[in-house]
């Protein structure tokens, strides 16, 4: 039977981690056999909340997304992982989404999105989720996938300290795009970007993002224009 590690990126999220690890813990089932949270050098109580809660919590020997959550998969033991953002939130009953997934034969596979905001701007966002497009995918959607094809593509590449998730996908698209799955229910997303910033900025960083990804540009050099152009 196949096991789950969920695996949560932190930085400075002691304000939602907790509140995520109770709804992991809610909302999944026996096949979780673990939560691990893996920090990148918080200044807060990131690590103090997450252990309270009940998760396995460890500081990566290197900061940013790719490299930690490589390190969250070295340590994880379950036979799916499954890559979760602090700030999001997994529909009912993700654990047997999951599952159902694996046993009909996929590989790997993500959820759309919903945003915690009723602002119609980003409900524009929310419908085009629901495609199988390399644009509209993203961290923030979660991401599972079995530990023999995360191992046959050598997880995330460490270089990516943005955009890693969108190079893992391209790598496992070119070898089996039909073997991803995007289920048809909504994970929950924090709007604080778009807070932060118009809807028009975000777009505009998204697409310049994107284009340079395509292009072939340096990951340090989109993370630092990526960053100049986003509060």
């Amino acid at each position: 039977m196949h096991t789950i590690s969920v695996i949560i990126p932190t930085l400075n999220e002691e304000k939602n981690i907790g509140n995520l690890i109770q709804h992991l813990q809610k909302e999944g089932d026996a096949s979780i056999l673990e939560i691990i949270v893996v920090d990148g050098g918080s200044v807060d109580d990131t690590i103090a909340v997450a252990q309270k809660a009940g998760a396995v919590a460890a500081m990566s020997p290197q900061k940013g997304r790719a490299a930690q959550m490589n390190f969250g998969a070295h340590m994880a033991q379950g036979s799916i992982l499954y890559f979760v953002h602090a700030d999001a939130r997994p529909p009912l009953g993700f654990a047997q989404d999951i599952l159902l997934a694996t046993q009909e034969g996929y590989h790997s596979g993500c959820y759309r999105f919903r945003f915690d905001s009723p602002k119609t701007l980003l409900k524009i966002n929310n419908y085009f989720t629901r495609f199988k497009l390399l644009a509209v995918r993203g961290g923030d959607q979660t991401l599972f996938i079995t530990r023999e094809w995360f191992d046959k593509l050598n997880g995330f590449d460490e270089r990516y300290v943005i955009m890693e998730e969108y190079d893992l996908l391209r790598r496992l698209w070119r070898q089996n795009r039909s073997s991803f799955k995007v289920i048809s229910k909504n994970v929950l997303i924090s709007a604080r970007k778009y807070d932060n910033n118009s809807w028009l900025r975000v777009q505009i960083a998204n697409l310049i993002a994107m284009t340079l990804f395509r292009l072939g540009t340096s990951p340090l050099k989109i993370a630092h224009i990526y960053k100049k152009l986003l509060h």
